[in-house]
């Protein structure tokens, strides 16, 4: 039997034992409790030893985020909530977030120019304030 898969879109999805959780103590205020508990979720997902298609693994290399080590690696640490089970489930969203991103085709653009009436407009407006700014100067008798 195979191992549960983690579903990224309709098409893409990638195995729970492909990245690795780790429970660590979380940082910064909290006094006994944080100091006491592992709460905080420590997440890695190797890109390149992933199940993931090759255009995926290739847009998240190329990517430039703070999440995405040099080595391919992508490293989340979730320590917003107070229960470890919910910062696992926060850092799994961040996880498929990222991967979704990268599958996501940015929309074609294509030049084009103002209409007419926008440029008249724009013309008019431009000889308002000048003319505003006009009737700022000394007043000469």
């Amino acid at each position: 039997m195979s191992s549960p898969r983690l579903p990224i879109t309709a098409r893409v999805s990638i195995g729970h034992d492909e990245y690795t959780i780790t429970a660590i103590r979380a940082q910064g205020a909290g006094g006994q409790h944080v100091n006491k508990t592992s709460s905080a979720i420590h997440l890695r997902f190797d890109i390149r030893a992933s199940s993931l298609p090759e255009h995926y693994k290739a847009v998240l290399l190329a990517m430039s985020h703070h999440l995405i080590t040099q080595e391919g690696v992508i490293v989340i640490k979730a320590q917003e909530y107070r229960s470890q089970d919910m910062n696992r489930e926060a850092a799994i969203a961040r996880l498929v977030t990222l991967i979704h991103d990268a599958g996501v085709v940015p929309k074609a653009r294509y030049a084009t120019k103002p209409s007419y009436s926008a440029r008249r407009k724009r013309t008019d407006q431009k000889v308002q304030r000048g003319q505003v700014k006009a009737l700022r100067g000394k007043v000469d008798f």
